[in-house]
């Protein structure tokens, strides 16, 4: 409606010009290609305003974790995409559960980042030590961790700052459990992008496994863009720009098919490294992919957003 309103006063104008005045002049004719100028720049900003939409739909949906909805998703998954219905039969439907806090999962993504698996375990069970447990890792205790004591345990000091930073972000109330929970996807990847060591893969990641968001494409993953190759038989692997019109028939429940994505790649070739090692529960907690995972032979490299994945060549 308001796209309407502001149009409607430019359309009359030019016609109200020509009909007062019988011989057009040069400064008339200059007169009215001025006038017409505005017009041009209204519909920029219309073709603009449609994009609108489309940019809002972050709106939080209910989590994958919630009763029922991973059967939602795949209902609807089957029915939006045939070609993407013979790699659900081939699977067994995935499960969204972390037990740990928003901080916590934040503070464990970093210390797997760069590591083997086996390594980066090794080391997150060393902090959790140094915190007395898993119940001690708060922002403050994080906070009061000395670049000394981290270091001693394996932590890097770029990943000590790392760490600091989230904390300080957490104790300066710029950031907390409660607000992460409550924002739209959208608000969430600008907010957490604002921590050191943070970037858009890991937010991804974090906002699917540790969140269970219902709606999270991972664009720039190498892993779900193969995945995506392979199911539609593309000749070269799409650009990230392009991962959202190719999956826009998966909305709203583009995190339930970017995990079978991994899960295609994965059968394709099950030599490979696993495609992606998000911040997830510690083992024995219910979780199919990490327990699959944990069942590879090969070690689990953590990637920052861009970059390639090992094992896809």
């Amino acid at each position: 409606m308001g796209e309407q309103s502001l149009s409607q006063p430019l359309s009359p104008s030019p016609p109200a010009s020509a009909a007062s005045t019988p011989a057009l002049s040069a400064s008339t004719t200059l007169a009215a290609a001025s006038a017409s100028r505005p017009k041009k720049k209204q519909r920029s900003s219309d073709s603009s305003a449609s994009k609108k939409p489309r940019l809002a739909l972050s709106v939080r949906g209910r989590p994958l974790s919630a009763d029922g909805e991973v059967a939602a998703a795949i209902r609807h998954l089957r029915a939006a995409d045939p070609s993407l219905a013979a790699v659900i039969d081939a699977h067994e439907p995935p499960a969204f559960h972390c037990p740990h806090r928003p901080f916590h999962s934040l503070v464990r993504s970093i210390l797997y980042q760069q590591l083997a698996f086996k390594a980066a375990a090794s080391v997150y069970s060393r902090f959790v030590a140094l915190l007395g447990g898993e119940p001690g890792v708060l922002p403050d205790a994080v906070l009061a961790l000395t670049a000394d004591q981290l270091r001693h345990i394996g932590v890097s000091p770029r990943k000590a700052s790392y760490l600091h930073d989230l904390a300080r972000k957490y104790a300066t109330g710029i950031l907390s459990d409660a607000a992460i929970v409550a924002m739209d996807d959208r608000s969430l990847a600008s907010m957490l992008t604002m921590v050191s060591g943070i970037g858009t893969w890991s937010v991804h990641m974090f906002m699917i496994f540790s969140l269970a968001r219902p709606d999270v494409l991972p664009s720039a993953d190498l892993g779900v863009r193969k995945g995506v190759q392979m199911l539609y038989g593309l000749d070269d692997v799409p650009r990230p720009s392009q991962m959202d019109k190719l999956c826009e028939q998966w909305r709203p429940y583009r995190s339930v098919a970017a995990w079978y994505m991994w899960r295609l790649m994965e059968a394709k070739n099950t030599t490979m490294p696993p495609l992606i090692t998000p911040a997830l529960p510690a083992p024995g907690q219910p979780f199919t992919l990490q327990q699959q995972q944990q069942h590879q032979p090969a070690p689990i490299q953590i990637i920052d957003p861009g970059h390639m994945l090992p094992g896809l060549g």
